[in-house]
């Protein structure tokens, strides 16, 4: 009976409503045990007129199955299985035991319930109903929250029930949430009529005040209204605590045998065969249940037993003899049938009183599929069980190096170091070591913790070294990642010299590979050549090769080629790379890779598509938990959005970054925060707190040793000091600026210092140094500060009088600045044109730039070639969520065909 809840299912109602004409919703209902939660789901079950049903309710005896919850929910579903992509479908038919295991990541499940979901909508409206979330195995769970975020504009309402309490993915993942509290008086006294019961206006009062209006409690507390009579006035009741005492009353008056099989049930499951075995074992007829169902705590029909609510399950429970728990636990395992394994693991985990090598391997067994099947927090439970189980110290440190593997594969990183600090305890022989250390390390790079992330692979390094030099080399290699980070240039230096020494030794070609590019890179940072190394790496790589598709080598692949800086050398590659890791959706190597893109786009003239790729990897860095990632992307949006001139976000994204960095010492990321700080000031015209900003970030790079010429604000602090009328200051910034870009002599950092040469320099000088600035920038793709560089001569032009002069520099830092959506500094050059006695010829409005980053990284695939579903694969999303956003990109560009859509972004480019 629902009562009182209008306000629910009104909202509900139009939930549902909404996913009949395509628009998704998600809700979370969450309050107390015996609140209502369910019967709300009932409710939404029956309200569902012509619309496809699926649920799924968690269980205490499911919480450790691989991917049970999720087999129960969408097995409906699984006839469309071969109808989504086909990584997806590996994946999820592996994670289901459909199929052979594939050990694929844990968002590949996720990507392949939202494609499955989607699908099946595509049949008819959809409802998703899921009780007692809070007792879903992890990995459906994950799965869920996964396909939960991206669901837009399919024709699927996804609605869940979580107790108040309870930890949940669903409620952790910031899903629209409801909490349902108790019914109000009014509804609490016809709940109390409709069982028979004659109580007086106070009693029923009073029934109300003490359980809050909980319908559970009012049904159970009704027949004990000594006992609320006797509670002082505003003493509430504890509700779930006493309606759970209240159940094990009830299951105390039922006779000894009755209670074992109730036991039995509360371990064992739904299934009746499988209680009714365990029964037999324990010498008691299954046919005591009997008793049970006449007292109201189950009920038995098709052979499935369900309890009248978990809370009856958990108190029986609780009141039992731990002893007799062991022995229900034993029972079970034994009639499970055969092809249970991995219950039977669980089982007899349970019932092991101390050491028990046998279980033990039969946890590592369970332990192994479930990484197969991509169930990796059930991997890692299995694997810290089998630990405990251990007698001896070996098996336990293997173990829980393994636990904390499986546990950052499932992206519980904090778990995963509390079981790394246990293993540290014990003795670790030095493979298993260099395992444990290289482990922490890469926790440690991708959740912030990045000066311990370098020493630890450093240490890993060393140790491997002596007998196996190419995961010596590989954990070098992310040591230089890391020092990028940090900008450690010292130890880039050490780590570089000591892949030198190991390459002769290595055996691997991903190792020899790794080592070629990794030691160019650090010659890249550290100013002592390296180029050539990469350029020869990168042409041994084959579109077809394995090189191209090992996520250990991902970020090198991508990094080396951006370090080229060269249009033509291994500029293909990237993209192969990036498109396997969204194949296999592989989203916890993307983020760090979307931010180099990003980078590499941001300083040349694809700023539309810069912003496209930092907001992805903000979002899955967000979502994977790469604290690192996260700043970095955070960083370089900021510099992007500092040329665009959008100061509020400019300084949110900025100030995100440095809170990150600062405590975490990220120095690259805070370079470029500051960076954008001061651009952004310069842009808006004010050079008093561009000085500010700017001054902070040379004294950090003072401060680390940062000494690469190009991360330098000296152009910039000339450029703030010349407005503010302290030209003789400016004029010594500059030169030791020259300076320091001569002896490294590369073309952007020369442009760059020739202009603040330029800026500063006496008028019979300007002349010549602008020009060599602009044959400097001619050898670069950096059409911004080509464009700075025009408008800088352009205005000292003006100031000479030489109008005529002053104008072509500024017709062309104008259009630049234009074309790039540099707003601010497109005003300062159409001021200075102006200020020539010209009007300034401004470009129209680009309807593409109305475009969101979503938006136009959707259109950018279709009119690339891509069909709806591939594009859909790629960003994770459902197939209807690129057809919304389509629309929208269709309606802003005034087109109707993906001819049309190819057609206007190739004239823009």
């Amino acid at each position: 009976m629902l009562l009182g809840r209008e306000r629910e299912r009104s909202l509900i109602a139009g939930l549902l409503s909404g996913a009949r004409v395509g628009q998704s919703a998600v809700l979370v209902l969450t309050g107390d045990a015996g609140i209502g939660k369910s019967t709300l789901l009932d409710d939404a079950a029956a309200s569902a007129a012509g619309m496809q049903v699926l649920r799924a309710t968690g269980t205490e005896s499911e919480t450790e199955v691989p991917f049970g919850a999720l087999l129960q929910l969408l097995r409906p579903a699984l006839v469309h299985l071969d109808r989504i992509p086909a990584p997806q479908a590996e994946a999820l038919g592996s994670a289901l035991a459909l199929r052979p295991g594939t050990g694929s990541d844990r968002f590949a499940v996720g990507a392949a319930t939202l494609s499955l979901l989607s699908r099946f909508a595509e049949d008819g409206a959809l409802v998703v109903l899921v009780d007692d979330a809070h007792l879903l195995d992890q990995p459906s769970a994950q799965a869920l929250v996964f396909a939960a975020r991206r669901l837009t504009a399919d024709p699927v309402v996804l609605l869940a029930a979580v107790r108040d309490g309870r930890p949940s993915a669903l409620t952790d993942a910031g899903l629209p949430v409801l909490h349902v509290g108790g019914l109000s008086p009014a509804a609490s006294g016809e709940l109390l009529t409709s069982t028979g019961r004659r109580l007086g206006s106070s009693v029923a009062a009073r029934l109300h005040e003490a359980t809050g209006g909980n319908p559970l409690a009012l049904l159970e507390l009704v027949d004990d209204v000594p006992l609320v009579e006797s509670l002082p006035p505003g003493a509430p009741v504890p509700v779930p605590a006493r309606i759970a005492r209240a159940f094990a009353l009830r299951a105390d008056r039922l006779s000894a045998p009755a209670r074992t099989a109730v036991l039995v049930a509360a371990v064992g499951g739904a299934d009746l065969a499988v209680v009714a075995r365990a029964c037999g074992l324990l010498g008691i007829d299954a046919a005591v249940l009997d008793e049970a169902e006449a007292a109201e705590l189950l009920r038995v029909a098709a052979g499935v037993v369900a309890f009248r609510h978990n809370l009856v399950r958990s108190a029986v429970w609780s009141e039992a003899h731990p002893g007799l728990r062991r022995d229900v636990h034993r029972a079970v395992a034994a009639a499970l049938p055969e092809d249970d394994v991995d219950r039977r693991a669980w089982h007899l985990a349970e019932a092991a009183l101390g050491p028990d090598e046998d279980t033990a391997l039969v946890l590592d067994a369970a332990a192994a599929r479930a990484r197969d099947r991509g169930a990796h927090a059930v991997a890692a439970t299995a694997s810290e069980r089998a630990a405990r189980l251990s007698p001896e110290p070996a098996g336990a440190v293997h173990r829980l190096v393994a636990a904390a593997d499986s546990a950052w594969r499932a992206g519980l990183a904090g778990q995963a170091t509390a079981l790394l600090a246990r293993a540290e305890e014990l003795p670790q022989p030095p493979a298993l070591r260099v395992s444990a250390s290289g482990l922490r390390g890469t926790i440690a790079a991708r959740t912030g913790s990045v000066e311990s992330a370098r020493d630890e692979l450093m240490a890993a390094a060393d140790l491997s070294a002596p007998t196996d030099p190419d995961t010596a080399i590989l954990l070098l290699a992310d040591a230089i990642l890391a020092c990028f980070i940090l900008a450690d240039i010292a130890t880039v230096a050490d780590a570089a010299a000591r892949i030198d020494r190991l390459v002769y030794r290595a055996v691997t070609e991903p190792a020899r590979w790794t080592a070629a590019v990794a030691t160019g890179g650090a010659g890249v940072l550290t100013g002592h050549g390296g180029p050539e190394r990469i350029r020869r790496a990168v042409r041994l790589l084959r579109p077809e090769g394995p090189l191209l598709r090992d996520p250990r080598l991902a970020p090198w692949l991508v990094l080396g080629v951006l370090f080229l800086r060269e249009r033509g050398t291994g500029r293909d590659v990237v993209t192969t790379v990036v498109d396997d890791l969204r194949r296999r959706s592989d989203l916890g190597g993307l983020p760090f890779l979307l931010f180099l893109i990003a980078r590499d786009q941001a300083t040349d003239d694809r700023w539309d598509l810069a912003e496209v790729n930092y907001t992805e990897g903000i979002q899955l860095a967000r979502e994977t938990g790469s604290t690192s990632d996260l700043a970095a992307c955070l960083a370089g949006l900021a510099w992007l959005e500092a040329r665009l001139g959008r100061e509020a976000a400019c300084r949110a994204h900025a100030a995100e970054a440095l809170e990150i960095c600062a405590p975490r010492h990220l120095a690259t990321f805070q370079v470029w925060s500051l960076s954008a700080l001061g651009g952004l000031e310069l842009a808006l015209g004010r050079p008093q707190q561009a000085l500010e900003h700017l001054r902070r970030l040379d004294a950090l790079l003072a401060g680390v040793g940062l000494v690469d010429v190009d991360l330098s604000p000296a152009p910039e602090l000339a450029e703030a000091m010349v407005h503010l009328g302290r030209t003789g200051e400016a004029r010594a910034q500059a030169a030791r600026h020259a300076a320091r870009a001569a002896e490294k002599g590369q073309p952007w950092a020369l442009a760059r210092a020739a202009r603040a040469v330029a800026l500063t320099c006496e008028d019979p000088e300007f002349d010549r140094e602008f020009a060599r600035a602009l044959d400097f920038h001619e050898r670069t793709p950096d059409r911004f500060e080509l464009a700075r560089t025009q408008l800088a001569y352009g205005a000292r032009l003006r100031r000479a009088r030489r109008r005529v002069d002053a104008r072509v520099q500024l017709r062309a830092a104008l259009d630049t600045f234009d074309a790039l959506g540099a707003a601010p500094w497109a005003e300062q050059a159409a001021g200075e044109l102006r200020a020539t006695g010209e009007t300034a010829q401004r470009r129209g409005a680009d309807t593409v730039g109305d475009l969101t980053p979503q938006e136009l990284q959707i259109a950018t695939l279709l009119a690339g070639g891509r069909t709806t579903r591939e594009a859909a694969a790629a960003l994770f999303l459902s197939p209807k969520t690129v057809e919304y956003h389509l629309r929208h990109v269709y309606q802003k560009l005034g087109v109707s065909s993906r001819a049309a859509l190819s057609s206007r972004l190739t004239e823009r480019t």
